[in-house]
């Protein structure tokens, strides 16, 4: 049912605050972000290392669904987001197993369609789940064309591997020459 967490979502008063201190202070790279105007919010997706990933959102104007959570404080974990291959069949699941959820919305051209889990039924956190394509959140800085599953960068004792991942990025493992000679040879016995 749940592929992976794709990322944590800090709500914050001051967007770009919170953006200089993730990307500027901590090296996250800036992926997707958008405002919305209906729920008055602006987010913004960030990715850390290979396949971490956390998201900034801050209220745009009075009204905001975030006012209530920021009352009292400057910021915090808002939810955590886990994606679904199947979101119908998510649903289902969920339903079968008496737990309630709320906020099923499908974003134009399937992009996104989403439910949630109310924090009283999850241990005291709002769960997101999301059935979407991870790579289409993401900067071109931290993931591969579609058309590309690995790169090998030679190093001075053996080599850096480096796959296409598929919740989106890519991550890397630095590999000397005796690992790489058993890789060759699990991967020539694999292909027999």
């Amino acid at each position: 049912m749940i592929s992976r967490i794709d990322h944590v979502s800090i709500a914050v008063k001051d967007q770009e605050r919170a953006e200089h201190f993730f990307r500027d202070i901590l090296g996250a790279v800036a992926g997707a972000g958008a405002g919305d105007p209906s729920s008055k919010f602006f987010w913004q997706l960030f990715s850390l290392g290979d396949l971490s990933r956390l998201e900034i959102i801050s209220p745009t104007g009075e009204g905001s669904f975030l006012d209530g959570f920021l009352n009292d404080r400057d910021g915090g974990v808002h939810h955590i987001t886990l994606q679904t291959p199947d979101i119908r069949r998510a649903m289902a699941h969920l339903e079968a197993q008496g737990i309630p959820f709320f906020g099923y919305n499908e974003y134009p051209g399937g992009v996104w369609n989403e439910i949630f889990i109310h924090p009283r039924h999850a241990f005291g956190v709002l769960i997101q789940i999301a059935e979407f394509e991870a790579s289409d959140w993401l900067s071109e800085k931290v993931k591969f064309p579609p058309e590309t599953k690995w790169q090998v960068q030679k190093t001075e004792t053996g080599a850096i591997l480096t796959f296409a991942h598929p919740g989106g990025g890519k991550v890397s493992l630095k590999m000397d020459r005796e690992e790489l000679k058993k890789l060759a040879a699990s991967l020539e016995q694999a292909s027999v």
